[in-house]
């Protein structure tokens, strides 16, 4: 998948024509050069910036998304959706999240041995619920939560194309989502995977997070800087137990940073 992002001039009718010949110029000229591209999308974005979850994307060749495969899962991929570009090391570093998450959970937990053999998972800034539906079959269910709308019509497309049944998907602002209420609904969660955006989590998801109490936290970051600080508030309740590094960004200084915290 390709996007352009151009920004027209509006000034006149003759002057957006212009624009708009020259974008179908070049677009044609890619679609040319590299006929293996499946679905090249392009937008006029006034803002002049690189945000486009407001924006109207059109498709100019191919289709509206791409299918990326993990294990024998596939995934649909939108224009507006969150997927790890490098997607070799996305199965590494949801393999980390995976074993994080249920590694020797049943014999540490014993509730998980009287009332149910599976634990309940939420997946905070799911995207397009990749790691839920990665970890579902360990789990008695998983529900995801994500800001961007697009992304999460995405991910309930992403459980039924895979045949998965115990995903539960909500889409708006993580602090207005989860919250106690929230929690009471669905249940106590046993594990909270997270992944949230380089800015990290808001205070109030990571007081909900302490009231909440699961068992363990496999907290997923790009930004190894905002997971200290985070992991600096839960500290009170929440011990690391593991940290793992995958290098998803090579010849770069970036990295994602998976830690497992398990309760004191």
């Amino acid at each position: 998948m390709i996007i352009f992002q151009f920004h027209y001039d509006h000034s006149s009718e003759e002057s957006l024509k212009a624009d708009e010949q020259q974008a179908q110029g070049l677009l044609q000229h890619v679609a040319d050069k590299f006929p293996q591209i499946t679905s090249l999308m392009y937008l006029d974005n006034q803002k002049c910036n690189d945000t486009i979850g407001d924006q109207d994307i059109l498709t100019f060749k191919g289709k509206d998304h791409i299918i990326e495969t993990m294990e024998d899962l596939k995934f649909k991929v939108g224009p507006k959706s969150f997927y790890q570009t490098n997607t070799e090391q996305a199965y590494h570093l949801y393999s980390v999240a995976r074993e994080f998450a249920f590694a020797a959970l049943n014999t540490q937990n014993p509730k998980l041995k009287t009332q149910h053999s599976k634990p309940l998972v939420y997946d905070l800034y799911t995207g397009t619920g990749t790691i839920a539906n990665f970890v579902a079959r360990q789990a008695q269910k998983v529900i995801g939560i994500e800001y961007v709308p697009e992304a999460i019509e995405d991910a309930k497309i992403n459980s039924q194309l895979n045949g998965i049944d115990n995903t539960l998907f909500y889409a708006g602002d993580m602090k207005d989502i989860l919250t106690d209420d929230f929690i009471s609904q669905h249940g106590r969660p046993d594990v909270i995977i997270t992944d949230p955006p380089r800015a990290g989590m808001h205070p109030d998801v990571v007081k909900t997070i302490l009231r909440a109490a699961p068992q363990r936290i496999v907290y997923v970051s790009c930004n190894p800087a905002t997971q200290a600080r985070d992991l600096q508030d839960l500290d009170a309740a929440y011990q690391v137990a593991a940290v793992q590094p995958v290098d998803m960004f090579p010849h770069t200084p970036h990295v994602e940073n998976v830690v497992l915290l398990t309760k004191r």
